[in-house]
């Protein structure tokens, strides 16, 4: 049993490890030649500040007097700059946003988890494409950024870590830290020639990360005065380095705006998953090159109602998707679009010639066409020739087509055209990149879908040999089919290796693809014991083997269909209160029948209430404690009658029962209202 135990654990780790080779891998491929538009840009420097955490509702939402939180920021939207929403992919956490912000890619998700400071796969970001990039801000961001850039012309300035402090009363001060050190920054580089002659030069960009926002919505939640003052803050804050900045550079006109966030953030002060609260982050550009607001009269084509509630039916509304950014940022500063980008560039934003338009939509295209060229070459060299199924929308032909079209009609001055035809092309590209990042998901899902029916067969048959009275003696029959399987086992197991050392498949690979034999030459060695089991089948209750088996099987669906909906825990739970009175329990033990129904049924109404997160309950957790006392208090007087409990027994139960007080109180205080919401 000891060695089943282990050799169980092994087979199960290797499940759950095939889970990040089958759907956390990373996107990113090498070897594309850099793009860029050939056309002048608009602007000679960029200045994005990311607010970490803002949402998008809490900056464009007049509070509740009607006035707006962020003054400066909404004069930019109704006067001089484009608004709109960033969709954010999940986990919305601060590590994947800003890859998806600056580099223009979703990065693998499991990457997450592996260190703020830690690259796990170098990538290109519009920081390395530009000529020189000035940082400010968290010590978790920003070294990820200066890591990944060739060269050292990616300069970070942050605070010691000491001070993201999480429970902090004043975190708003991390975002004053970052301003004042930018004015600093500005003030000694008019002392300073080198650094000044750097500053004048075109393709700079510069980098303000505020934490403050994201850290006291963690500690206070956004609702909290902390949280809203933080905006206001940010919003001074920005306006008084947009005077500096402008000041500095002689308002030439050449200084290209792009404020957003990385996540928003649940009414619980959490974030990671994909609510819409997390989701929905703003985005305002303005500055060169950049449309200046756009009257409406004609309703948007927005259905989700946030023109309405935030009043800005009035103004042009241009949604995009988090990477859309990177290459925005790339076309205003005329930078090459970062090489694993597959962001497409969002033209309502620019206030450019058609010309330029094209020319970026093409770069734009062909940068992510080069992914695509890459990623397939690379399938098809670990592929055999005859398996080898192309992407059959993206043929070279049709590559080549796409191409030579697009050169002609920017050629021919029919821009829009030439604009239509980037935009399909980029669409086929993407669907190709998805399509070949998961080519092998499919055989590798199979394989681990082998190997794990395999492994609960056999589970299920040494329960039933060592249960089930079906052991038998070995017979000569048997160690000649022994002999058999053993040697397909070593036939199957040099195919695979085989085919897997043809293939050049990584080691992870033939761990997926050779473990089934072991586990399936251990199933077909049992296969005495099905043939007993067949042979007995007269003696066994059927019908209520497949009563058992139905109900398994409608638990097994009721719990996966529960991930999605949750109420079907409540449906699930209500079947079985039923259970004392289908079994005929309830004939012998009424007074526990009924307590396993009235707890069943009880229980039931949980999955119909709201999650943890929206609004606190006290009178819920406070009913609770009150049935968890009197259920225990229950318990201890009914087993009293039924045995004499020893004195050390009783003082456990007792403390036991006493524990729930303080755990109540504990709850009751982190799910009250604070007195600033």
């Amino acid at each position: 049993m000891i060695m089943f135990f282990l050799v169980g654990l092994l087979v199960h780790v290797i499940f759950f490890i095939s889970i990040f080779d089958i759907y956390f891998t990373s996107p990113l491929v090498h070897g594309m030649a850099p793009q860029a538009s050939p056309l002048p840009p608009p602007a000679s420097r960029l200045l994005l500040v990311v607010a970490d955490g803002l949402r998008a509702d809490s900056l464009y939402k007049p509070d509740a007097n009607g006035s707006t939180r962020a003054p400066y920021l909404r004069s930019v939207m109704e006067e001089t700059g484009s608004w709109g929403v960033s969709h954010t992919r999940v986990p919305t956490e601060s590590r994947p946003g800003h890859v998806a912000l600056i580099a223009g890619f979703y990065e693998d998700v499991s990457a997450v988890a592996k260190g703020w400071k830690e690259n796990p796969v170098e990538f290109d970001s519009v920081f390395n494409e530009s000529r020189h990039t000035w940082c400010w801000g968290s010590p978790d961001i920003l070294p990820m950024f200066a890591k990944g850039a060739s060269g050292d012309h990616v300069y970070t300035y942050t605070y010691p870590a000491e001070r993201e402090d999480f429970a902090s009363t004043d975190a708003s001060r991390l975002d004053t830290w970052v301003f004042d050190e930018v004015k600093l920054f500005l003030q000694s580089a008019r002392e300073n020639s080198s650094l000044m002659s750097s500053l004048k030069k075109d393709q700079n960009v510069f980098f303000l990360h505020l934490l403050g926002i994201d850290t006291n919505g963690h500690a206070h939640r956004p609702m909290s005065q902390e949280y809203l003052e933080n905006i206001r803050l940010v919003d001074s804050g920005v306006k008084e380095l947009v005077s500096m900045v402008e000041e500095f550079f002689d308002n030439d006109g050449r200084t290209a705006y792009v404020f957003t966030s990385d996540h928003g953030m649940t009414n619980w002060g959490s974030h990671g998953a994909g609510h819409p609260s997390e989701t929905l982050t703003p985005l305002l550009v303005w500055g060169a090159g950049v449309h200046t607001a756009q009257r409406v009269t004609e309703p948007q084509k927005y259905s989700d109602g946030y023109l309405q509630e935030w009043q800005l039916e009035g103004l042009r509304r241009v949604d995009v998707n988090q990477a859309d950014i990177a290459p925005l940022m790339s076309s205003l500063i005329g930078v090459p679009f970062p090489l694993n980008s597959v962001g497409v560039l969002p033209l309502q934003y620019l206030n450019n010639s058609d010309q330029f338009k094209a020319e970026s939509m093409y770069s734009n295209a062909i940068q992510i066409l080069e992914q695509f060229k890459v990623k397939m070459a690379q399938k098809k060299e670990t592929t055999l020739s005859f398996l080898f199924t192309p992407y059959h929308l993206l043929t070279e032909s049709r590559q080549a087509e796409f191409i030579n079209k697009a050169r002609v009609l920017i050629q021919l001055e029919e821009y829009e055209e030439a604009i239509s035809l980037c935009r399909s092309l980029m669409g086929h590209a993407l669907e190709g990149l998805s399509y070949y990042h998961t080519y092998d998901r499919f055989f590798l899902g199979c394989s681990v879908v082998l190997g794990f029916t395999g492994w609960t067969s056999y589970v299920v048959l040494v329960i039933l040999k060592t249960h089930a009275s079906l052991r038998r003696p070995p017979t000569p029959t048997d160690q000649v089919s022994g002999k058999t399987l053993w040697w397909m086992g070593v036939g199957a197991t040099l195919l695979i290796g085989m085919f897997l050392i043809i293939q050049r498949s990584p080691v992870t690979y033939y761990i997926y693809c050779l473990l089934p034999v072991p586990v399936w030459y251990s199933v077909l060695k049992e296969f005495g014991t099905l043939t007993d089991l067949v042979r007995s089948y007269s003696s066994l209750p059927l019908g209520k083997c497949f009563g058992y088996f139905a109900l398994l099987t409608f638990g097994i669906e009721l719990l996966v269909v529960s991930f999605f909906h949750r109420a079907m825990l409540t449906v699930g739970l209500a079947v079985l209160s039923l259970w004392p009175l289908l079994s005929g329990l309830y004939s012998k033990a009424k007074f526990r029948s009924v307590s396993w129904v009235l707890c069943c049924l009880f229980l039931a109404t949980f999955p119909m209430m709201p999650v943890v997160g929206r609004e606190p309950n006290i009178h819920m957790v406070t009913c609770a404690g009150i049935l968890s006392l009197f259920v225990s208090t229950l318990y201890l007087w009914s087993a009293r009658k039924r045995t004499t409990l020893h004195l050390t027994d009783r003082y456990l139960l007792i403390f036991q029962v006493m524990n729930v007080c303080p755990r109540l109180t504990s709850l009751k205080t982190l799910t009250s209202p604070r007195s600033d919401n």
